[in-house]
């Protein structure tokens, strides 16, 4: 995914018109420092059960251990994916609904309609005495497999990944709701301030920015507070939805600029932010930073456009953060005008 600020204002600019004002966001430190950020996606990367890149599969998604993980490499922050629970505790989950087996027969709950013990009891326990429900996911293409990943962790809350993750990380908190479902301001009003409750206790000096893919709740999520920026989330119009507001790039620019919010997260065919010379030319085109599974791959790719932060280790004591250095890559002029010009095009089909 790639990241764009915007400014506010009374026109719609194009693509490549819209640039980012230091005073409009707040992004981490070295995003404003160089115009380029590298956030790890779910932590050290997403879970894709069904790719044959045994990196898709590392570690557990949406864990404290992946975000600690990810805190390893020199990048900013981490996204992940927050809902709120029936009983009104911020847990960290990405898909809407959750599988497990029970009888040789699946069961599949809406992640939202659980309780956060009910929730805890799926995959790894803390309590090495006691065995968690069977995690089960769906794929893409309708299968159902087994949730394995090399090195396994608990599922968690928010308050938990504000208490054990890595100080030093950003995070950029995506407020999941179900793709489809039409919500009322009251519904939506009520699951973000249970996030914000969390937010306003434990965050502390951490970087903080709200993105959500979820029109109303970007525009409620800004009216409720000044302290974090917004981000909205989009496909650019790859995928289509009844909402019209997500089914283009300026759609989405003219939802920021209605509600004030500071920028866009764009997931756009053709632009893939876990391709090292992708992302470069991300970089070169202007845009303010990327979401990435590779995380190790990709800070080495532009370790040259990053600049490591001081990270403190788990013993108190501050030790600067080493980026790997890597090779840049490499292009003829030639190239580089072929691809200059390719690239937007492919942004708006």
């Amino acid at each position: 995914m790639a990241l764009k600020a915007v400014l506010a204002s009374g026109a719609v600019p194009n693509i490549d018109q819209v640039h980012l004002p230091a005073e409009a966001v707040r992004l981490p430190n070295r995003a404003l420092a160089s115009g380029f950020v590298v956030l790890g996606h779910r932590g050290k990367g997403m879970n894709a059960l069904a790719s044959p890149d045994r990196r898709m599969s590392v570690v557990k998604e949406n864990s404290i251990l992946s975000f600690n993980r990810a805190a390893r490499f020199p990048i900013d922050s981490i996204e992940f994916d927050v809902q709120v629970t029936k009983d009104d505790c911020p847990i960290i989950f990405h898909d809407d609904v959750i599988l497990t087996e029970h009888a040789g027969e699946i069961m599949e709950k809406r992640v939202t309609d659980l309780c956060l013990e009910e929730f805890l009891s799926y995959g790894l326990q803390r309590d090495p005495s006691k065995v968690g429900k069977l995690l089960l996911r769906r794929t893409h293409d309708g299968r159902v497999l087994n949730w394995n990943v090399e090195d396994d962790d608990y599922l968690c809350t928010l308050q938990e990944a504000f208490e054990k993750v890595d100080p030093r990380l950003g995070f950029n908190i995506e407020l999941k709701f179900v793709d489809h479902v039409v919500y009322s301001d009251e519904e939506l009003v009520h699951a973000l301030e249970a996030v914000l409750k969390v937010v306003y206790q434990y965050a502390g000096e951490r970087a903080i920015i709200f993105s959500t893919f979820q029109p109303d709740a970007a525009r409620l999520i800004r009216k409720l507070q000044s302290a974090y920026s917004v981000f909205f989330l989009t496909t650019g119009g790859t995928e289509i939805y009844n909402d019209i507001r997500r089914n283009s790039l300026d759609e989405a620019i003219n939802l920021c600029l209605a509600g004030g919010l500071q920028g866009i997260v764009s997931e756009v065919r053709g632009i893939f932010s876990n391709v090292p010379e992708a992302v470069y030319l991300q970089h070169l085109m202007g845009i303010n930073g990327v979401i990435v599974d590779l995380v190790e791959e990709i800070t080495e790719s532009v370790s040259d456009i990053i600049q490591p932060t001081s990270a403190p280790n788990f013993c108190g004591s501050a030790q600067p953060m080493q980026a790997k250095q890597g090779t840049r890559p490499g292009f003829s002029e030639r190239e580089l005008s072929f691809l200059l010009k390719l690239i937007p095009e492919l942004v708006q089909q």
